[in-house]
């Protein structure tokens, strides 16, 4: 529930923070999104006051970070990399100072032998990819986007546990499923429409401005020619 609800943050914050408003169509798609992945995968909902206060702190940040990413690549020529370079360092500082106090004990008594730390670093090389994949869709699409991505890996996962595992997640999951899948392409093809068509405007309004510039420049910079009075 936490990560449906980053939608409407993300589209609340754009809003108040970059006055980015988003089309009617498109809101009524990730309505139908959001309703859908709830309906897959929300089984048992369960009111608790702490895991609430966590879901909010989470929520806002999450949103507010997905914007920054998206805008800082698009506007403000950073890389992915370059992101990550800069953030890295500090998500280890605080990863190492909560460690301890949010992980179970037991870090040195674990069997630190080749096959276990090798596990280990490549869960570490994956989860960097992950990131860095992330980065790039940030930077490519938008923070909207990257969050219909992320609830369409989550539908993905569904799926593939049903088909290939023969998992059972029930009906009414898969009819959610259904319905996911169904408003991701439909906001796919609004994205794309939108693109297309912004791409096609541009070649005219700079056409037009070249011509006016052009014009003006042969209006103020142009004189007349003056010839010499033939003497009689």
């Amino acid at each position: 529930m936490a990560k449906i609800a980053v939608t409407p943050t993300i589209v609340a914050a754009e809003f108040i923070l970059l006055r980015k408003g988003v089309s009617f169509r498109k809101v009524i798609t990730l309505v139908i999104v959001s309703f859908g992945v709830a309906v897959a995968t929300v089984t048992d909902l369960e009111f608790n006051f702490f895991g609430a206060c966590v879901a909010i702190a989470w929520i806002i940040p999450s949103a507010i970070n997905k914007i920054l990413w998206s805008n800082l690549q698009q506007s403000g020529n950073w890389t992915a990399l370059a992101l990550m370079w800069k953030t890295t360092p500090i998500t280890i500082f605080f990863f190492l100072v909560l460690m301890p106090v949010m992980d179970p004990p037991g870090l040195l008594a674990f069997n630190w032998n080749f096959n276990n730390s090798c596990a280990i670093m490549i869960s570490a090389l994956l989860g960097f990819l992950l990131q860095w994949s992330g980065a790039l869709a940030l930077g490519a699409t938008s923070a909207l986007s990257h969050v219909v991505l992320g609830q369409f890996k989550t539908i993905v996962i569904m799926l593939s546990g049903f088909l290939v595992f023969k998992s059972d997640p029930g009906l009414t999951s898969l009819y959610g499923a259904v319905i996911a899948l169904g408003g991701m392409s439909v906001y796919t093809y609004l994205g794309l429409k939108e693109s297309t068509t912004g791409g096609k405007r541009i070649p005219s309004t700079s056409r037009q401005s070249s011509l006016s510039l052009k014009s003006k420049v042969i209006i103020d910079g142009e004189k007349p020619e003056t010839r010499p009075v033939d003497s009689v």
